[in-house]
């Protein structure tokens, strides 16, 4: 099967029903990652994955792996650990860091997706409000966090990263927390994980997934994060 090239400045992608026939569903490849082409890519269930040496490369797998906000749970032994070693969790303070973090730590084992161009397209999404961080730290050192795409109602997770115990995971909750508050309808996790499935992930067909984030991002997306207090202290209770 061959792949569709895709020229710069297209915001247009084939249907996601015409990837590769396997979990990873490779759609196209080529086009740019400017602001419009990444919004459409999300909007349609899309997401950029490369390595360095490759063109870029568009992907929509089937089955989709999302987390709704409110089933989104820690573990007693989580909630334990943020009894007895209570965080610093704040958003959109250190966005920069934490992608570039979320580069580092992945390229010192891995490697990384993360590209000199996929870091600063990032950045450019977060100047305009349409990407978020959140960031976990000790005193004032950036311990861990992650980051994504908000559109609409719909959260559309890209990494995280951890240089202490439970970090992300404190993170990613704290972040499924606050969704919950804002009303949004799911976070897209992408793949399947064990890290992911303990958090309360699930995974979904395409379709379902697609249906969902129509819904979703046709909603007023939210671009200004205004965290209100009190939530965070609900994490750790039993």
């Amino acid at each position: 099967m061959t792949i569709p090239w895709l020229p710069e400045d297209s915001c247009i992608f084939p249907p996601v029903n015409s990837a590769l026939k396997d979990p990873d569903g490779l759609l196209a490849a080529g086009g740019d990652l400017s602001p419009e082409t990444l919004l459409s890519a999300y909007k349609n269930g899309i997401f950029p994955w490369y390595d360095q040496d490759q063109p870029i490369l568009w992907w929509s797998p089937d089955p989709r792996t999302i987390v709704e906000p409110q089933t989104a749970h820690a573990s007693r032994s989580l909630k334990k650990f943020i009894r007895k070693h209570p965080p610093t969790v704040t958003f959109d303070q250190d966005f920069s860091n934490v992608i570039k973090q979320c580069r580092l730590t992945r390229e010192n084992k891995e490697g990384t997706w993360i590209t000199d161009e996929m870091e600063a397209a990032y950045n450019s999404l977060y100047r305009m409000g349409y990407a978020h961080s959140v960031e976990v730290w000790d005193e004032d050192e950036l311990i861990g966090g992650l980051y994504g795409i908000a559109l609409g109602r719909a959260f559309f997770g890209e990494s995280m990263f951890s240089l202490r115990d439970n970090s992300s995971k404190i993170a990613f909750i704290t972040l499924s927390k606050y969704l919950q508050h804002w009303q949004f309808e799911l976070i897209d996790c992408q793949v399947e994980s064990e890290h992911l499935l303990s958090l309360g992930a699930q995974v979904i067909s395409r379709d379902s997934f697609i249906e969902r984030i129509n819904t979703a991002t046709i909603k007023a997306t939210q671009i200004d994060w205004q965290v209100p207090p009190g939530l965070l202290a609900s994490l750790s209770q039993p």
